[in-house]
């Protein structure tokens, strides 16, 4: 991988990832529950590892440098504990291990499918939609 490879629109790769973040913090502070397409027992599990995942892959595409990727795993899998435990603050919502144990894997399989060619998507799409 390129030691120095830089986006050309960091700034709004950046802004959406932000908009993801808000989004997860969002649909797991709410006093509503989020409405899931799963329909079978414990697929909201499922809802937390694909939204891990997606917070961690995204991520990975703007920052690529493994010590950086690093800080993201670390941040993102805090990010779900300190979550889990603010839902256990809200008599509407409930506090879960497995919770915090399905975004810890969405955040781990978000790093490993990012290890690879796929951790570059974002820059491909910019060289090969703009140029570069």
């Amino acid at each position: 991988m390129e030691a120095a490879v830089t986006l050309r629109f960091h700034t709004i790769w950046l802004a959406i990832g932000i908009a993801l973040i808000a989004g997860v913090v969002w649909s797991s502070l709410s006093p509503e529950l989020p409405v899931s397409g799963f329909q079978f027992p414990h697929a909201d599990k499922l809802n937390h590892l694909l939204a891990y995942f997606v917070l961690m892959a995204w991520f990975a595409q703007i920052y690529m440098q493994r010590g950086n990727r690093q800080w993201l795993v670390i941040g993102f899998i805090l990010l779900g504990v300190i979550l889990e435990y603010l839902q256990g603050l809200n008599p509407s919502r409930l506090f879960e291990v497995t919770d915090m144990a399905a975004n810890a894997l969405g955040v781990m399989l978000g790093w490993l499918v990012t290890r690879g060619s796929m951790g570059r998507l974002l820059y491909r799409f910019e060289r090969r939609v703009f140029g570069r």
